[in-house]
C-alpha cells in the first residue's frame, strides 16, 4: 500500500457536497486515511467564483498512472467534463500531490505536482495534516512552504471532520 496525498478543489454548484462526493468515489479504491478542514480561496486565472479546498491522505494499492485515471474518472462523474478552459471554472478538481517519496516527471503525470510549492491553497491544508512531511525533491517541509507560499486568501471555513468521512479525531467513519 502507499501513502498518496490528493488535493481537492471545486468551485460550480455545491462546492460542498462536490467535495464529499469525491472523498467518498475515492474510498473505492483507496483507504482514507485523513482530511483536512475546509478552506475557501480565491480562483487562479480567468474570473470566476472562489473554490473551496482540502487535501486527503489515502492508503492505496494503485500504481500512480491507474491511481490518475481513476481520479480523472471519478471528476467525470461528478460532472468536470474533459476539455474545459484551462484553470476555468468546475465542479470537481482531484491532483495527485504526493505519491510516497516518488519523484515522476512523465508525459501523462508529475509527482511532486508541479506546481505544488507555489500554491498556498493546497499547502495550507497539506501541511495541516502532513505536518512532517518533506517535499521528496527538495527536502522542505511543507509547514515552512506554506508559511512562504503568502498565505493571504485561504480562508478556513470548517474544520476536520466536515466531510462526513475521517472526523476531526480522523477515525474513518464510511
Amino acid at each position: 500500500m502507499a501513502t498518496v496525498y490528493i488535493s481537492l478543489g471545486s468551485n460550480i454548484g455545491n462546492r460542498r457536497a462536490n467535495l464529499q462526493m469525491a472523498l467518498r468515489g475515492i474510498t473505492r479504491m483507496a483507504r482514507i486515511e485523513a482530511v483536512s478542514s475546509l478552506y475557501e480561496t480565491e480562483p487562479q486565472g480567468p474570473p470566476q467564483p472562489p473554490f473551496y479546498n482540502a487535501v486527503c491522505c489515502i492508503e492505496t494499492g494503485l500504481e500512480p498512472l491507474p491511481l490518475l485515471r481513476f481520479l480523472k474518472a471519478l471528476e467525470q462523474e461528478i460532472g468536470r467534463r474533459p476539455g474545459g478552459e484551462r484553470w476555468g471554472p468546475r465542479p470537481i478538481d482531484l491532483d495527485i500531490l504526493l505519491f510516497e517519496d516518488r519523484v515522476l516527471d512523465g508525459e501523462e503525470l508529475t509527482i511532486p505536482h508541479p506546481r505544488l510549492a507555489e500554491r498556498a491553497f493546497v499547502l495550507v491544508p497539506l501541511a495541516e495534516i502532513g505536518a512532517d512531511l518533506q517535499h521528496p525533491a527538495t527536502g522542505e517541509v511543507f509547514p515552512e512552504m506554506a508559511a512562504a507560499a503568502e498565505p493571504k486568501g485561504v480562508k478556513r471555513i470548517a474544520e476536520r471532520g466536515w466531510d462526513g468521512v475521517a472526523g476531526a479525531d480522523q477515525a474513518v467513519r464510511l
